[in-house]
């Protein structure tokens, strides 16, 4: 018998091929949804991390973890001077979820060609409008916010007091004048004044800013830092001739381009070295039986008519624009922000939490560097390559070795240095 002349085999043969359709539909439809879902579950950090930082890091992953069961959160720890290099790469190609980095033109620089997500209706919606007041301006690029605050640091100058007494010292240099007069008399006790790790030439970076910040204020600076002064300006070279007499002097360590900051430690620690300029995260690679005769001072006034800025550089955790799973992005970085856990990073870390509501330290060392910034009326600049746009810093920190490896070659290096501000600012 015939069914409007297909028969029930052909019918049944076509159901079949029908149920087999929908049923690989589904499966298909099942398949995609468990893949968003476990998309959604993963969310990948790369984070900077220095050896003695890194259990401060998983201290906190370990919380926001145990607060989080459902995300599957991996973190991958690179070295500083790695990370700055891949950082670029990460964010224009297949970036992790969640990256740390620096505030300021570090961060506007991506910003600016759109690697990073607007975080905004974050800064609104958690309250860090509120708590991050301090430090939402260098969170801020064209009006909107990029950028979650973690710790920052205070600048100041590291010392072993039981060498001062030795060397005669009866306090902390607070002038320029007192500052040399103690350069000389620790050189006369046979220990080095200053170390300096300038194998990184951030370091060497640091004593740029402070001694501009001292002799031109931070106005000049910041005109400085966004392009506006000719690098042949007499004010500029000031500033380098005030660091070639230290240099002239023999008052830093012997050899300092062959040291990072990870190697500098012992000249402090075992007393071949009295003094380095560093931010207060150091204290961290300060060993407890060195720490009692370990102080911290503010870097010395040279001008008492420029008023006192300081460098405070923030640290921040950023979404790429391209992140997978910014919903668990997000989560984490709200987690991060929270008083309780800014407190302990910064604790950890050795530096000053930013979060209003966070406990101020109790670290001696911390202490002197939240009284620093908190009494600065100058204004507190990011640091030499997170104020500058990253071309013009790399080539102003080479050149800063070139400098600290033959002071004589100064005229011919800010010339070279003229040449290359006009060419990326175009001024």
């Amino acid at each position: 018998m015939k069914t409007s002349g297909i028969n029930h085999a052909t019918l049944a043969r076509r159901r079949t091929k029908r149920l087999s359709s929908a049923v690989a539909a589904v499966a298909m439809v099942t398949a995609l949804l468990a893949g968003v879902t476990a998309q959604a579950g993963e969310l990948n950090v790369n984070v900077s991390a220095r050896g003695n930082q890194r259990s401060t890091w998983q201290d906190a992953f370990d919380k926001f973890k145990k607060a989080n069961p459902d995300v599957d959160l991996k973190v991958t720890y690179v070295t500083e001077e790695t990370y700055k290099v891949q950082m670029g790469g990460w964010l224009a190609t297949d970036p992790p979820d969640v990256v740390s980095w620096h505030d300021g033109e570090r961060m506007a620089y991506y910003a600016q060609r759109g690697l990073l997500e607007d975080l905004s209706s974050d800064w609104s919606k958690n309250g860090w409008d509120q708590q991050y007041a301090s430090v939402k301006e260098a969170s801020t690029y064209k009006g909107k916010q990029y950028a979650a605050p973690l710790g920052y640091d205070a600048y100041g100058f590291f010392y072993r007091k039981d060498l001062f007494e030795r060397a005669g010292m009866k306090g902390e240099p607070k002038t320029w004048n007192e500052f040399l007069d103690a350069c000389k008399k620790l050189k006369a006790s046979g220990v080095a004044p200053i170390a300096v790790a300038a194998r990184d030439s951030w370091t060497l970076a640091a004593w740029f800013d402070y001694l501009d910040l001292r002799i031109n204020g931070n106005a000049f600076h910041q005109k400085l830092m966004a392009g506006e002064v000719p690098y042949t300006d007499a004010r500029v070279k000031k500033v380098y001739m005030a660091w070639k007499t230290l240099i002239d002097d023999h008052y830093f360590i012997d050899n300092a381009l062959s040291y990072d900051l990870d190697s500098i430690a012992p000249f402090l620690v075992n007393g071949k070295a009295s003094m380095m300029l560093m931010g207060t995260f150091f204290s961290a690679s300060i060993p407890a039986s060195v720490k009692p005769e370990t102080g911290f001072f503010r870097f010395p006034i040279v001008d008492a008519n420029v008023p006192t800025a300081e460098d405070g550089p923030v640290n921040v955790l950023l979404v790429p624009a391209k992140a997978k799973n910014k919903v668990d992005a997000r989560r984490l970085l709200a987690f991060m922000e929270t008083p309780q856990i800014n407190a302990d990073l910064a604790r950890g870390w050795g530096q000053l939490p930013s979060n209003s509501k966070a406990e101020e330290p109790d670290d001696p060392i911390s202490k002197v560097g939240f009284q620093t910034l908190a009494s600065t009326t100058g204004g507190i600049a990011q640091f030499y390559d997170r104020d500058m746009t990253k071309e013009m810093a790399d080539e102003g920190m080479k050149a800063m070795q070139q400098f600290y490896s033959d002071p004589s070659q100064l005229d011919s290096l800010l010339a070279r240095l003229e040449a290359t501000r006009k060419r990326i600012y175009k001024k």
